[in-house]
């Protein structure tokens, strides 16, 4: 069911839709939203006719993104979202146009600009979520609201495991590997000092949850600038690896695993580690496809009041006190980990690139 005010009957645009996230955000937001209609937008009409097809009460329409109206003319919208790379950056646009809400949840965190300047000219318009957190909130909700155990939080380690068999549109694909094969730098905080590596000092190590050691290379979505500003925590790292997951060296189906280290001290100043682990069975898709679609609800006004105009994150959007319950819904678990000892949250290996 639906929160909110639903008065206006505008549809939400999934520009994408198509692809792998586009089905599971709106098979999420059809769950909670099912009288409010959705258009899934794509470049070809027949995908997103059959896409839209599955979800009950959709539409399709052809998108333009080299047309100032997106070739969409009058339309008029809730809430946009963009999931693939729109290099014209014309969505957004469109959005603010429109005075409607948007997110884009691939650009890498050194290609903020093009949104951010975009904003700059239209501040007052319409809020613009800049969505490339680590499966759109389902790394940074969590952290916060575990952190919320602490009084202060000294080092913050995100290790994230890929399947290499876990299901890649080819506009995910392509995003990926820009954003880590294609030769760019990677940003972590160490001892209060933001710090760009490259080459070789990306190189890393993670565990897993089942305890394998596996390599991985630091990694940086836009959950390492959220979490460093919002807890304040001097030492903030991202490291994903690729390859099998837990489940799958156990004989299971693929899953996306998260692991969420925090260290420092807790309200009587001793000192406290903690290690969580968010999982799907399903793997990356349907969680990233669940935060698309609760970060859509509260641009549409369908999940308590609009968010005023602004640039954001997607966890400043997205309702805390309910993500857990929402996660778990969508089939994802969390539990707690036995820790790792402070001053081990990275191995040697790891730590490199920081200390240089």
């Amino acid at each position: 069911m639906s929160k909110g005010n639903q008065t206006r009957a505008e549809p939400v645009l999934l520009i994408g839709g198509a692809g792998e996230v586009g089905r599971w955000a709106a098979r999420f937001f059809r769950e909670s939203n099912p009288d409010v209609p959705i258009l899934i937008g794509g470049r070809d009409e027949r995908r997103a006719a059959f896409a839209a097809a599955a979800v009950g009460g959709a539409s399709s329409v052809v998108v333009d993104l080299a047309s100032s109206d997106l070739g969409l003319g009058e339309l008029q919208v809730s809430a946009v979202a963009t999931l693939f790379t729109d290099e014209m950056g014309g969505a957004q646009r469109w959005a603010q146009q429109r005075k409607a809400g948007h997110i884009s949840i691939s650009p890498g965190i050194s290609e903020l600009g093009v949104e951010a300047a975009a904003f700059m000219h239209q501040p007052s318009a319409a809020p613009v979520v800049l969505g490339t957190e680590w499966l759109v909130g389902a790394t940074s909700v969590p952290s916060l609201l575990f952190a919320r155990e602490f009084a202060h939080l000294e080092e913050i380690r995100i290790e994230a495991v890929l399947d290499e068999q876990d299901v890649f549109g080819p506009a995910a694909n392509a995003d990926l590997e820009r954003q880590i094969y294609a030769g760019a730098k990677a940003l972590m905080r160490s001892d209060g000092v933001w710090r760009w590596c490259s080459g070789n000092d990306t190189s890393s190590e993670l565990r897993a949850i089942d305890g394998t050691k596996m390599d991985a290379n630091v990694f940086s979505p836009n959950d390492v600038l959220l979490l460093a500003n919002a807890t304040g925590a001097p030492n903030v790292r991202f490291d994903l690896a690729m390859g099998i997951s837990s489940s799958r060296r156990a004989g299971g189906a693929v899953s996306t695993e998260i692991i969420i280290n925090l260290a420092g001290r807790d309200q009587a100043g001793r000192s406290l580690i903690k290690r969580h682990a968010i999982v799907h069975p399903g793997g990356q898709m349907p969680l990233t496809g669940l935060g698309v679609a609760l970060v859509l609800e509260r641009l549409a006004g369908l999940a308590g009041d609009k968010p005023e105009p602004g640039l954001y994150f997607p966890s400043q959007i997205i309702d805390h006190s309910t993500y857990l319950d929402r996660l778990r819904g969508a089939g994802g678990e969390v539990f707690e980990l036995e820790p790792i000892q402070h001053g081990q949250l990275g191995s040697d290996q790891s730590r490199a690139g920081a200390e240089q």
